[in-house]
C-alpha cells in the first residue's frame, strides 16, 4: 500500500467517525454513557474478531509479552478518550466536540518526544498557541463560556493522541492491524461495562431505543473506522496520520448542523478555522522543508 492510499484509508477513518459524533450526541438521551462505550466496543470487537483469526493464521510475527503490554496500554488510552469524549458530549455541542477533539493533531508530536525522543519541528509550538486560542474563540471568547463537556474533550484530545502514537509504533513492529483493532476493543468494552455495571442503571427498552446509534457507532465508527487507522498507520507517520484524521472535526461539525441545527458565535467559527488551520501548519510546513532539503541535494552541484 502507498502512502496516498494509506492516507486515504485514514481520511475515510474521519468521514465515518464524524458521522459518529451526532450518534453518540442522540444516544445519550437513551442510555448512559458507559453502557453505550461498553456495547459499542464490544461490537466492534465481534465484527473485527473473524478478520484477526484470518490474519492471526497468516502472521509471520509472534507476539510477545511487549505486545501484549502495547494492546493494553492502547486500549486504556482508547478508553480514556471514549469515555471523555462520551461524558463531554453530555455539555458541549457536537460542533465543539469534533474540533477540540482534533487538537490531538498538535499532541501527537509533543507525545512523540517524550516516547521517541525525537525533537519536533518548530512550527509545533506556534501551533500549539494557535490551537489553544482557537479554543478560547471557540468558547464566544470568553474562558467562563467554555463548559465542563468542552474540557472534558481537551482531556480526551490528550487521550486520543496517546492511542495514536501507541497505535503507530505497535503496528510497525507487529504488522498485525486487526489483532491490534480487536485488543484495543476489548480492554475498552470490559473497562466501559464495569463502570457502567457499578455506576448506572439499564434496561432492555433503553438498549433498543438506542440500538440504531449503537449498531452504527460499534460496527461503523469503532469496528470499521479504527480498522482503518491502524492498517492506515502501518504506511504513514503518526504525525501525518493525525493531521488526516483531524478532518473528522469538519465533517462533524457539518454533521451537527445539518442533522442536529447546532449553531455557533461567530468567533467560534473563527475559533473552528484557527484551530484547523494549526493542524494543517504542524504537518504542511515540515513536509515542504523535507521537499525543499530534497530538491537542494539534487540540485547541488558534485564536488566530490
Amino acid at each position: 500500500m502507498t502512502r496516498i492510499q494509506a492516507n486515504l484509508l485514514l481520511l475515510l477513518a474521519a468521514a465515518i467517525w464524524g458521522g459518529g459524533f451526532v450518534a453518540q450526541s442522540t444516544a445519550m438521551k437513551s442510555i448512559g454513557p458507559f453502557w453505550f462505550i461498553g456495547l459499542r466496543f464490544a461490537i466492534a470487537a465481534m465484527t473485527v474478531l473473524p478478520f484477526m483469526l484470518i490474519e492471526a493464521r497468516k502472521a509471520t510475527t509472534r507476539t510477545t509479552p511487549r505486545h501484549v503490554r502495547l494492546y493494553a496500554l492502547i486500549g486504556l488510552a482508547l478508553f480514556g478518550g471514549a469515555a471523555t469524549q462520551q461524558l463531554g458530549l453530555q455539555t458541549t455541542t457536537v460542533t465543539n466536540s469534533s474540533f477540540i477533539t482534533g487538537l490531538y493533531v498538535v499532541i501527537v508530536p509533543i507525545i512523540s518526544v517524550v516516547l521517541l525522543r525525537r525533537s519536533p519541528h518548530w512550527i509545533v509550538w506556534p501551533g500549539a498557541i494557535m490551537a489553544v486560542t482557537g479554543i478560547y474563540l471557540l468558547s464566544g471568547g470568553e474562558l467562563s463560556a467554555l463548559s465542563r463537556g468542552d474540557l472534558l474533550t481537551v482531556v480526551c484530545a490528550v487521550f486520543w493522541a496517546g492511542q495514536i502514537t501507541l497505535a503507530g509504533i505497535t503496528v510497525s513492529e507487529t504488522g498485525r492491524a486487526l489483532t491490534l483493532s480487536t485488543a484495543q476493543f476489548t480492554v475498552t468494552a470490559v473497562c466501559a461495562l464495569a463502570v457502567a455495571i457499578v455506576t448506572e442503571p439499564i434496561s432492555w427498552e433503553a438498549v433498543r431505543a438506542a440500538a440504531p446509534e449503537i449498531l452504527y457507532v460499534g460496527i461503523f465508527s469503532s469496528g470499521v473506522a479504527f480498522s482503518l487507522q491502524i492498517i492506515g498507520q502501518r504506511y504513514t507517520t503518526s504525525s501525518q496520520a493525525a493531521i488526516f484524521l483531524s478532518s473528522e472535526a469538519l465533517f462533524g461539525a457539518s454533521l451537527g448542523t445539518l442533522l442536529l441545527g447546532e449553531t455557533m458565535p461567530a468567533l467560534g467559527y473563527a475559533g473552528c478555522a484557527l484551530m484547523f488551520l494549526a493542524m494543517l501548519l504542524v504537518e504542511i510546513v515540515p513536509e515542504i522543508a523535507r521537499r525543499r532539503s530534497r530538491n537542494s541535494l539534487n540540485t547541488s552541484p558534485n564536488l566530490g
